[in-house]
């Protein structure tokens, strides 16, 4: 089989690393890649948007298997595309990928189909959305459109709403993406994001993850794309995995063959366990990055025929199976992350860090002159696991103690909410952080609680 995979990121190493293995796989191309997954792929030099040249790409290569990372695509419609021209693709049309490009469209969808979700109104106007935001008390503001995962704001308070609903309807900071927002009430409780894949109406649960998105340890300062994720998560057992397939996998899957637009590949449901059960928070359209590091070292089967079953439209293995390992990923961020960072910089990371047990995922990385460099706001994926989430955590920090690059910094909490509980401080002798993070004159102001 001749598999071609699209994009460049952690999510996207972490699927090569595991379509690789696979021994269905006679070729494996990513497009664009990056230096972690050329030791996986064969990379081409056409960028996850070029929708056009990848599928020329795939015509001229005959590729089997398209497998889209990036929600950026997929919202574009490269699936369409692909499948158009005979190319069997998972991941879903852009009719369906709505589900993540507009959360105007997902919350009309969840409120129509009674899906359960937080209160929620849709505005252009912004003294509409001030005067409902007055209503909600503490809330939150969302683009409707795609931003990188940080077009959540939570506004504890009036002050935080109206400058949130300002730099969305008002100053334009999110361009487009913000010119239509939804404010929804604010939820309490526990977020996890669960996965499952889909093809039609059929569904196939797979795993859960927790992320941590704020970019400083405890959960503060602003939102980033995630800052590291684990896996399994304490209170999410199988009789709540059972409750969140019946009560909102099961009926989003039938809501969009309804509306005209079944949904064809992986479906990630981020949630809040609240006091009267799980609702939604969101949908995306594909892997979550970087939950996609820890499920992928978790799984205990070949990725692929999962993967092409749903691309084929072909009945849908009852099950996954996975390990009893916990996995824990923490990323290594540029300094400066979210807001503006340098490039360029060189990574050093011993060869023999990586082993059993211990993956080193490239998020924003390239070759210069030979040399690992720098090249995005998210630089590594460091991804571990053992029999227990402590033994995890360990052996993912012990081993970032090792790799260096200038300014590089990195939350030392990851996963240890589940292991030390929600009330303390922080664990005993926490690994040095060796570069403080702090907000760069293009970072957010809004230094607030988690996003929901």
């Amino acid at each position: 089989m001749r598999v071609l995979l699209v994009g460049g990121g952690g999510r996207e190493h972490s699927l090569a690393w595991a379509i690789a293995k696979s021994p269905r796989v006679t070729a494996l191309y990513a497009a664009p890649g990056n230096p972690g997954i050329a030791r996986h792929a064969t990379c081409v030099p056409i960028a996850a948007d070029a929708l056009d040249d990848l599928v020329r790409f795939a015509d001229r290569e005959r590729i089997d298997l398209t497998v889209v990372g990036p929600e950026v695509p997929l919202v574009a419609g490269l699936a369409d595309r692909l499948r158009a021209a005979g190319h069997a693709v998972f991941g879903p049309s852009a009719a369906a990928a709505r589900i993540e490009g507009s959360k105007a469209f997902a919350k009309d969808l969840m409120a129509r189909f009674r899906i359960p979700t937080a209160r929620f109104e849709t505005f252009t106007d912004a003294a509409a959305a001030r005067r409902f935001s007055r209503e909600l008390g503490a809330c939150v503001v969302k683009t409707d459109g795609l931003a990188a995962g940080k077009g959540a704001i939570v506004c504890p308070t009036a002050a935080a709403a109206d400058e949130a609903i300002a730099q969305c309807l008002e100053r334009g900071e999110f361009g487009a993406s913000g010119r239509t927002v939804v404010v929804e009430e604010f939820m309490e409780g526990e977020e996890v994001s669960f996965f499952a894949l889909v093809s039609g109406t059929h569904v196939v649960p797979l795993i859960e993850a927790q992320d941590h998105k704020t970019v400083f340890d405890g959960d503060r300062g602003p939102n980033t794309g995630g800052m590291g994720a684990f896996s399994p998560v304490g209170s999410f057992d199988e009789r709540m995995a059972a409750r969140v397939m019946d009560t909102i996998i099961h009926p989003v899957a039938a809501a969009l063959a309804a509306e005209g637009a079944p949904y064809h590949g992986v479906l990630y449901a981020g949630l809040m366990l609240t006091a009267e059960g799980p609702k939604v928070v969101e949908f995306n359209c594909r892997f979550g990055d970087p939950e996609c590091q820890v499920l992928m070292v978790r799984l205990a089967e070949d990725l692929v025929p999962a993967l092409g079953a749903v691309a084929r439209r072909e009945p849908l293995p009852r099950a996954l199976a996975w390990t009893s390992d916990a996995a824990v990923c923490v990323n290594l961020a540029s300094g400066g992350y979210p807001g503006r960072y340098p490039t360029g910089l060189a990574i050093t990371i011993p060869s023999d860090v990586e082993r059993d047990g211990l993956q080193v995922f490239h998020a924003g990385t390239a070759s210069k002159d030979g040399r690992l460099v720098t090249a995005g706001g998210r630089v590594l994926s460091v991804t571990a696991t053992a029999p227990s989430l402590p033994d995890a955590i360990a052996r993912a920090y012990a081993a970032i103690d090792r790799i260096r690059f200038d300014g590089m910094h990195f939350r030392r909490d990851i996963g240890r909410r589940s292991t030390w509980g929600a009330g303390s401080s922080g664990p005993p002798n926490p690994p040095a952080l060796r570069a403080t993070a702090q907000p760069s004159p293009g970072a957010s102001a809004a230094w607030s609680r988690p996003a929901v």
